[in-house]
């Protein structure tokens, strides 16, 4: 069965009562169903994990380059814009990347328009709040499905 990794970075633990213009007032859980309906939908499974701490999702990703991963989904919040370290980590994964945002980060300040991951994702996905969750999970499942 085909496994998905979707990892939440800092922060995003506050979604539903965290800036509401911008990231809407969907839980975390509510768009991990999201994204896990859109998974059990075409047979995959889905694993979401959230942490606060650019070490733990370093160390979450060097994990999955052994436990099984068939893709990873990452909404990496602000550590987007600066952290190259994850950028690494990312650039070490065998398995496709999609890069995950709920805002338009390409419409706000100006340094959020700049994302350091995404030279190491096969694409990015932003601006759709919740309903981007089921699109980078249908995204993921392309990228697998464009290896076979």
């Amino acid at each position: 069965m085909t496994t998905i990794l979707l990892l939440h970075g800092p922060n995003l633990s506050q979604l539903g009562t965290r800036d509401p213009a911008h990231y809407g007032t969907d839980t975390l859980d509510d768009v991990v169903a999201a994204a896990r309906f859109e998974a059990e939908a075409a047979g995959a499974t889905l694993v979401a994990e959230q942490y606060e701490g650019e070490g733990e999702l370093i160390s979450r990703l060097h994990a999955a380059r052994t436990d099984g991963t068939d893709a990873v989904v990452i909404n990496a919040g602000a550590l987007t814009h600066y952290s190259y370290a994850l950028r690494d980590a990312l650039e070490m994964l065998d398995a496709p990347c999609v890069e995950l945002h709920l805002s338009n980060i390409h419409a706000r300040e100006e340094f959020r328009r700049r994302s350091v991951i995404a030279p190491a994702c096969n694409g990015s996905i932003a601006g759709f709040g919740t309903a981007g969750y089921p699109l980078a999970v249908r995204a993921a499942l392309g990228l697998l499905s464009d290896d076979e």
